[in-house]
């Protein structure tokens, strides 16, 4: 099997698991109940905030555990606006979003926000410029991914995070890192960053857990209530299993940052260098900034048709963002790129895992299923 589509979802990494199964069947209390039992898996929990605050680039008191990156990023968003809720301001998210983002903001401008959407450059990039148009006095929030989940760009939220706030102090700055977690390193004090989502499952820990930053002293209102924890910003007994797994997870490709990015990068390069050499009729999507994703078209091949004929031969990629399934790409069509370009997208992703093997394993198939086309 050659699996290569990681930005979807990643293998869980063996000792991830292993601190999941530890979890469940030693350290199984609630961490809220009081005795022993209740103690250990508190620690536990706090242990593993600790770690996962490390890769964030945060404190551990800034770090909330959620369920998933969709969840962190609408706690987000929707807490925000529910700080401006009488104000009713700007809320500036950009075209190229993943849909947790584009569709809570949508939201929010049917309940009355001046909802603006910033479009990229040709190569996928928010420029300063763009954004300085949109920004007004009543601005109350910009949302933006650091790394674009479908063509690899990261942007400059360094200098959006200042412009931000040298134009709308008030404002609050979300960034979407879940496609930057391990592969970026997250320094969101440095961004402005008030807000970041994070995702376990693309770093090789299980699906169902993510996490939150909230910049220390920010305080937004729940979307759900209970019993208080996670200092009531995410009530309901945490996922501890998950948390102890997503630490592990977070420990692992930390330590292992540079080598695996080099990996990477040589995967990527190995990659560019094989469609040109063999898919002459090939053309890359975008400027990928993180080797991670490259997004390539062939067109007059059907992405749909393409990803069949791959799968018979064991090679797993997708044509876009998994939460989209099938539906034509809103960053592609964001590029300006025709609809040919646009209906035959392929999405290769990378983890340190891959070798050289999937990429040719990956190039066979594509030339396999061109001749059938042009059959």
């Amino acid at each position: 099997m050659h699996y290569l589509d990681n930005a979807a979802t990643t293998r869980v990494l063996p000792e991830a698991a292993e601190a999941a199964v530890h979890a469940m069947l030693e350290e199984f209390g609630n961490p809220s109940s009081l005795h022993r039992m209740g103690l250990e898996a508190s620690h536990l929990l706090e242990d593993s905030r600790k770690t996962v605050a490390s890769a964030l680039g945060c404190l551990p008191e800034e770090v909330y555990f959620t369920a998933c990156g969709t969840e962190s990023t609408n706690i987000s968003l929707h807490g925000a606006a529910h700080l401006n809720r009488h104000k009713k301001g700007r809320i500036i998210v950009t075209e190229i979003e993943h849909a947790a983002t584009i569709n809570t903001a949508k939201q929010l401008a049917d309940s009355g926000f001046d909802v603006v959407f910033l479009a990229p450059d040709a190569t996928g990039h928010i420029t300063p410029e763009v954004l300085s148009e949109a920004l007004t006095e009543d601005t109350v929030l910009l949302s933006c991914q650091l790394v674009n989940n479908e063509i690899g760009t990261v942007q400059p939220v360094e200098q959006l995070g200042k412009l931000l706030k040298a134009k709308a102090p008030k404002a609050l700055f979300h960034i979407d890192a879940v496609q930057g977690l391990c592969r970026v390193r997250l320094t969101p004090k440095k961004w402005n960053c008030d807000l970041m989502s994070v995702s376990g499952h693309k770093i090789g820990a299980p699906k169902g857990i993510g996490a939150l930053y909230v910049k220390k002293g920010l305080r937004l209102p729940p979307l759900t209530f209970g019993g208080g924890q996670e200092r009531g910003m995410r009530p309901g007994t945490e996922a501890v299993p998950n948390i102890a797994a997503f630490a592990r997870a977070c420990e692992i490709r930390m330590a292992h940052f540079d080598e695996d990015y080099a990996h990477v990068q040589e995967l990527a390069d190995y990659l560019k260098q094989q469609v040109s050499a063999e898919l002459p009729d090939a053309a890359i999507n975008g400027e990928g900034d993180i080797p991670h994703v490259v997004n390539l078209s062939m067109p007059g091949c059907k992405s749909e048709v393409m990803l069949h004929v791959l799968e018979g031969d064991e090679v797993y990629i997708s044509s876009g963002s998994a939460c989209s399934k099938g539906k034509q790409s809103g960053v592609l069509k964001a590029l300006g790129l025709p609809k040919t370009r646009t209906d035959s997208a392929l999405r290769v992703s990378f983890a340190p895992f891959n070798t050289r093997e999937d990429v040719d394993a990956f190039i066979a198939a594509v030339k396999k299923g061109a001749k059938m086309f042009r059959r």
